[in-house]
Formats: structure tokens, sequence, C-alpha cells
């Protein structure tokens, strides 16, 4: 009994201990994490943007990428964190908005050296959905045009041939 109060009591204590770690992490920027890479090396962060690409899964683990609007940094986070993500960012549909919560790495060791942050907590902030895109009638003009254009040059040039 007292063996697995113990472990109860060092897991609330863990616990605790990192989200206090999270809650006190700075928000910040892509642009903001590259520029100064080695200030925020090894530190907790708090990252947000649009998950964009797949879902790729690893193991337990999956990789996701993050868009914040000007840069799409790489994300390893558990298989059961990710499994959260519902949409994900393409030509068809906007991804889900997430904030992770992790650990930023300048050069991760066990992933080749690549700049990556380990999220240890995720939220989704927004839905993605499906996207329509309208047919643009203007372009559609403009390319029966340019073929038109196209084809009386090649009539022309047969003409100038005989």
């Amino acid at each position: 009994m007292k063996k697995h109060f113990i472990k109860l009591a060092i897991s609330c204590g863990l616990f605790l201990f990192t989200a206090v770690q999270i809650a006190a992490a700075a928000t910040v920027s892509s642009s903001e994490l590259i520029a100064n890479a080695s200030q925020y090396n090894g530190q907790i962060v708090l990252y947000s943007g649009e998950v964009v690409g797949d879902v790729m899964a690893r193991g337990d683990h999956a990789w996701i990428n993050l868009y914040d609007g000007k840069n799409a940094i790489g994300v390893w986070v558990s298989l059961a964190l990710a499994n959260n993500i519902r949409h994900t960012g393409s030509y068809r549909s906007s991804g889900d908005k997430i904030e992770i919560a992790g650990i930023f790495n300048r050069a991760c060791v066990e992933h080749g050296g690549d700049l990556d942050i380990h999220g240890q907590g995720l939220r989704i902030i927004s839905e993605g959905r499906q996207l329509s895109h309208l047919f643009d009638i203007n372009k559609r003009n403009s390319v029966v045009i340019l073929l038109g254009v196209i084809f009386i040059l090649w009539i022309l040039t047969l003409f100038l041939r005989r």
C-alpha cells in the first residue's frame, strides 16, 4: 500500500512540475525560434500553427508539421496526441490549428541534427475544414484567347512555308 502511495505521489509531483513548466513557457513564433535557436535550445516552448501535410506515424510517435504563417516546424509527438488531429492542410482543406507545448531542439541528436520540437502536450484551437475553390471565368477566357492566337499563328506559318 505504501509503495503504491509513494509511486502515485512521485507521479503527481512530476506531473505538476511539468505542468508548471509548460504554464511558464513562452509562446513563440517560428521566426523567433529560428533566429534565436541557441537561446531556446532545450527550453519548453508554446508554438501554435496549422497542421499541414500528412501526419506521419513512426511506431508509437508521429511527425507533424506546424505552419504559423511564416515557416513550418516539424513536431515529434506521441501517436496518442497525433490521433487528436482530424484535418491536415492541403489545397483542398485547411488543417486544424493547434498549440503544442514541448521541448525545442536547435539540432536534435535523436533526429539527425534537425531543428524540431518534441511535443508533450497538444491543444486544438480550431478545427480545419474542407475548402471549395470557385471556377475562375477570367482564366478560362484567357486560355481560350491564347489558344486562338496560337492556332492563328500556326495557320500563318503553314501558309508562309508554301
